[in-house]
């Protein structure tokens, strides 16, 4: 009887394991971001905004909106509440006015904090474009997927995480949202020529983010340095990396940053079915991949507050190196078959199965209540060794020396192949060491 009970009980469970795993991530998740997130397009998005068309009413009532949660993220204004008026002469002689909103958070490096990175994303949604062909005029309308409330929604989560963690930025950073975007990116413009005066390194845009499970793309217009940055970080362990891609996905403000010679790098999840729309629709969002994405632009930024510069027009000894960062070794996300540990590719079955499990908190730094990360770089030879180990980033010297120690001890993995053949590999992992509060 005891073992028809137990039977039945494992059934049960079995049963109720694969209806959770049918149900969407999505369903599943309840965080605090998604949560803010969604709010934050339910009004961006809303009917009442009149889908923010640049110089509307609308626009004005978002340009506001975005203000205001910028101020509850912690972050300083950089011009009123209202944001910065400006105005563009239209064809038929009179002038269209739009507004930015921007805020900054400044960097902790005495060096860089000068700096800037930019992060932007469109706060209009429909614009027009009137053009004079053969002597007649004619009025084009254009209509942003989702008008980007999601990479403004996005934006704003960003304020959220920059601000609580500014101590790890070195360079400071501007939060953009522009006005009049579509279809001259007028507002970026007008920043960069007329507004802004600062010393920007590099920029950041978020554009049509929305639909995550269709892909994660980042378009660099093929900044050899922008490119490296991505692929480094892309090594680390990340909830999802972005696949650079050569052609442009669509025309959008990174290309005022390129004018300018500010190297830029747009973030995009690529166009909506619904693209054509005469509205936003929200219902199409996928808010688990959002949040996905969400960390992952999150430590591109904080990446390249820290990093040198990226040079706008590489030289050929910079593309050269991005090719290969160690001669003969291939990165572990471009080989053919990736190498494995236990049976896995995936990073994190290492973490779980052999870093975390055998790792060892040192004394001392629990004593003086030391926790961070540290970034681990090594090679897995053509034998599967682990070989190569060193510390990229290191939040203390007890952590750093804990944590190549563990990884060294590593056993051996299944090397990876290209073209059929064995090759050396490059991961690099970050080590967390988190100390529990006592309830």
């Amino acid at each position: 009887m005891k073992r028809i009970i137990l039977a039945a009980i494992c059934i049960l469970a079995s049963v109720l394991a694969q209806a959770q795993f049918r149900t969407s991530y999505s369903d599943l998740l309840d965080s605090e971001t998604v949560r803010a997130m969604k709010e934050d397009v339910g009004f961006l998005a809303s009917a009442a905004l009149e889908g923010r068309a640049a110089g509307s009413e609308g626009e004005a009532e978002a340009a506001r909106y975005m203000s205001a949660r910028f101020l509850e993220c912690g972050a300083d204004l950089l011009y009123p509440e209202e944001g910065d008026l400006f105005g563009i002469k239209r064809p038929s002689g009179d002038t269209l006015r739009s507004h930015n909103v921007a805020a900054f958070i400044t960097g902790f490096d005495k060096k860089l904090k000068d700096n800037y990175i930019v992060v932007c994303a469109r706060l209009d949604n429909l614009g027009t474009l009137t053009l004079n062909k053969d002597g007649e005029t004619v009025t084009k309308t254009y209509y942003g997927a989702n008008g980007n409330a999601s990479g403004l929604a996005m934006l704003i989560q960003l304020a959220q995480r920059l601000g609580t963690n500014s101590v790890l930025l070195g360079r400071s950073v501007i939060l953009l949202a522009s006005g009049a975007s579509l279809p001259d990116n007028a507002g970026t413009w007008y920043f960069l020529n007329r507004s802004f005066g600062g010393k920007i390194d590099a920029a950041v845009e978020l554009n049509m983010l929305g639909t995550g499970s269709t892909g994660f793309y980042a378009y660099t217009a093929s900044n050899a340095d922008l490119n490296r940055t991505i692929t480094a970080l892309s090594g680390t362990l990340q909830p999802v990396q972005p696949r650079i891609v050569a052609a442009e996905p669509c025309a959008s403000d990174h290309r005022m940053f390129y004018d300018s010679k500010i190297p830029s790098v747009m973030f995009t999840s690529g166009m909506y079915p619904e693209y054509n729309s005469e509205r936003d629709t929200p219902s199409i969002l996928e808010y688990d991949w959002m949040e996905r994405e969400l960390e992952y632009i999150y430590n591109c930024i904080v990446e390249l507050s820290n990093a040198q510069a990226p040079d706008f027009d590489p030289s050929q000894e910079a593309k050269d190196q991005y090719k290969s960062e160690k001669p003969g070794v291939v990165p572990y996300y471009d080989c053919d078959v990736r190498p494995s540990f236990l049976g896995s590719s995936d990073p994190t079955v290492f973490l779980q199965k052999w870093v975390y499990t055998y790792l060892r908190y040192p004394r001392a730094a629990v004593e003086q209540g030391i926790q961070g990360r540290v970034l681990v770089d090594f090679v897995i030879d053509e034998r599967g060794k682990v070989t190569d180990v060193k510390a990229v980033k290191s939040s203390h010297p007890l952590l750093e020396e804990e944590a190549l120690r563990v990884i060294k001890a590593s056993p051996d993995w299944k090397p990876g192949r290209m073209g059929g053949k064995k090759v050396k590999s490059q991961m690099s992992l970050n080590v967390e060491f988190r100390l529990e509060k006592k309830k």
